[in-house]
């Protein structure tokens, strides 16, 4: 299961994003003290027991789910081509169910351990014969192309890094071809260009051909943020202008008002995570456009669990507890999205944060029976 965890932290925002050891070390310290304040936090509030938490997705996707209990189960591909076609050009939902496909077929070749002298690798066969049966299928190419920049991701210091990531651009551009209106091989591309560092006028052309294909798309500015951040290519004020322009410009319905939350979440500060931080203006402001974000979205838009997930971190550590509990009414069940997938132990994370929020909400005079536990 550790396995499993570790490959989708690498899904999440594009996968290229690694936050700093000693920033996830402190955090996972402060929450796993937090377990300790609310003994059984389970309790009336009708949350998922740990165990059964589900690591894959950020929220609820039937179809999706299926289609990987059927891909593992048969270890055939059509299924996964079948959740694809029928996607169309949903492409907020096709890029997050590309995503967690070519995370499935990296866990399974992950799980099925180095291939013995003379004998082959049964992991992730399904993807293999999906590009050898179907080559002409754009689900398959995009979702070999993904798969790939996970396989690269999983070990940035590999002399095959390159090497690797250079054959995911091959197929992005295969998979453009067969495909020529879709984004997502440009979004996929976007990730490739930041490990292979491109120049920044280089980038922008790539930004500019994913962003025409679907402007204002939040998984698309997901994956570029990134580049523009102090960790890769710029800075926290070229990162922060990148997200501020996108929530202006962002049309009514749109996440994009939620993006200032990460690129605060990408820069804070390692040796400050102190209360007065996540109390101040900026953090207030960036949080606040993740509420009006939520509000104005659709209930069901693929990405809004994402950014749930990172209101909980940032609402439990501004002790605005009842915020936060409202989230996780939302959102509970499912943890695949940052800043859990950062660590090792991604639903242990998000259980002490769950806990620390259902203690706070317990100080303040709230209840269990108060608390409503209908799901969406």
């Amino acid at each position: 299961m550790d396995a499993l965890l570790v490959l989708l932290a690498a899904l999440a925002l594009g996968g290229l994003v690694f936050l700093p050891w000693m920033r996830r070390r402190r955090a996972v310290q402060q929450t796993q003290q937090g377990l300790a304040v609310a003994s059984d936090p389970m309790a009336g509030y009708g949350f998922v027991p740990l165990d059964e938490l589900d690591v894959r997705l950020p929220g609820p996707d039937r179809a999706l789910e299926e289609a990987l209990d059927a891909v593992r189960r048969t270890h055939d591909w059509r299924p996964a081509a079948e959740l694809l076609k029928s996607t169309g050009d949903d492409w907020e939902r096709r890029w997050q169910r590309v995503q967690t496909l070519a995370g499935a077929a990296a866990f399974e070749l992950a799980a099925d351990g180095p291939a013995q002298q003379g004998g082959q690798r049964t992991g992730g066969i399904w993807l293999r014969t999906w590009r050898s049966e179907a080559p002409k299928d754009p689900g398959g190419a995009e979702t070999h192309a993904q798969f790939l920049v996970v396989q690269a991701l999983r070990d940035p210091g590999s002399q095959d890094f390159r090497m690797i990531l250079e054959e995911a651009r091959t197929v992005c551009r295969e998979a453009g071809l067969l495909a020529p209106g879709s984004p997502i091989p440009y979004i996929i591309e976007l990730a490739v260009a930041r490990g292979l560092h491109e120049r920044p006028a280089d980038y922008e052309e790539l930004w500019s051909e994913a962003d025409r294909r679907a402007p204002h798309h939040m998984g698309a500015h997901l994956a570029a943020l990134p580049y523009w951040s102090q960790k890769w290519h710029g800075s926290r004020t070229d990162a922060e202008a990148f997200a501020e322009r996108a929530a202006a410009g962002a049309p009514t319905g749109s996440l994009l008002p939620a993006l200032p939350l990460f690129a605060v979440y990408e820069h804070l500060p390692e040796a400050n995570l102190v209360r007065s931080l996540y109390q101040s203006a900026v953090v207030e402001r960036a949080i606040e456009g993740a509420h009006f974000a939520l509000r104005e979205a659709p209930a069901d838009h693929p990405m809004a669990p994402h950014v749930r997930h990172l209101l909980v971190w940032f609402l439990v550590r501004a002790e605005r507890y009842a915020e936060a509990m409202e989230q996780l009414r939302l959102v509970d069940g499912h943890v695949g999205a940052v800043p859990w997938s950062y660590g090792r132990s991604p639903a242990a994370e998000y259980a002490a944060y769950r806990a620390l929020a259902i203690a706070g909400w317990e100080q303040l005079g709230g209840t269990s029976s108060g608390f409503p536990q209908d799901r969406p």
